[in-house]
């Protein structure tokens, strides 16, 4: 059995001669990557799933424009390297400029500042055909080298799974806090388990569960009918402590208006208590 550490009383200065400096669990070291010299954010929410295909990308988008329209300079890192769907849903083509101050992100009608790969490739459908460590890498980049002025809060869009991008996003950005994104399927929810797991091993609260696809209102009657099974978001979030969550429908218009590049003109209402949760971190 492990001895009790007596950590009463540490100090930068005590580490460096204390006996136990080499297995110590209670020195904290600062693993975050510096951001440009030249940017501001104030507060960064990572969007992950446990799986892909529940809606990550539009959640990510809808609470962007959120906390758009709530005042706020918000800012979306697209992090799903190598399925970056971003830019399509606000409309935005062609490449990232750069200066010798570092690389200036896109930005949407409503202020929004965008960076992804598909800004910086020849063509927005040229695979990303990168091994694990060159894709952390670019994350990596996007926040160390892109100019991020004055953003209040940015969202993180992840790809799905628990892998190295997750792990280098947790471990290198300065992350607030989470949104997890599921759907209603049982299978989904155990899904959930495996990234609010890795949450509490990397130590960063989770905010908020968004369940996609929960529902389908019948435009004509006002009846609610659950197309992908029963809802599953009041009994995870119960399950797995998420203090927060919200239910998106199944709309046509919202493929609609990604499809469009017009997701900044959406009704985005169905994320305010999620908007508001993350406004008082």
């Amino acid at each position: 059995m492990a001895e009790e550490q007596n950590t009463a009383g540490c100090s930068e200065e005590s580490c460096a001669s204390c006996a136990s400096a080499g297995t110590c669990t209670s020195k904290k070291v600062d693993m975050h990557e510096p951001m440009n010299m030249y940017s501001s954010i104030k507060k960064v929410i990572g969007v992950v799933s446990g799986k892909g295909g529940v809606g990550k990308s539009l959640v990510t988008a809808m609470l962007a424009v959120n906390m758009a329209n709530r005042g706020y300079h918000a800012a979306v890192l697209d992090a799903d390297i190598t399925g970056p769907s971003i830019p399509k849903a606000f409309g935005i083509q062609g490449r990232v400029e750069a200066d010798e101050d570092g690389i200036i992100p896109a930005r949407t009608v409503k202020g929004i500042d965008i960076m992804s790969t598909n800004l910086i490739l020849e063509n927005d459908t040229d695979p990303v055909v990168w091994r694990g460590p060159v894709i952390a890498g670019a994350v990596e980049q996007f926040w160390t080298e892109c100019l991020w002025e004055d953003v209040d809060y940015m969202f993180v869009d992840m790809p799905p799974g628990t892998g190295d991008v997750p792990l280098t996003v947790f471990q290198s950005l300065p992350v607030d806090g989470i949104v997890i994104v599921t759907s209603p399927q049982d299978l989904v929810t155990m899904i959930v388990g495996k990234a609010v797991k890795m949450a509490h091993l990397m130590n960063v609260p989770i905010l908020a569960l968004v369940e996609n696809m929960s529902y389908f209102k019948c435009p004509d009657c006002g009846k609610e009918y659950e197309i992908f099974g029963t809802s599953h978001a009041a009994s995870a979030a119960v399950e797995f402590d998420i203090p927060n969550y919200a239910r998106l429908p199944i709309d046509p218009n919202f493929a609609a208006c990604v499809d469009k590049g017009e997701i900044e003109f959406l009704d985005v209402s169905p994320l305010d208590k999620i908007a508001e949760v993350i406004e008082k971190i």
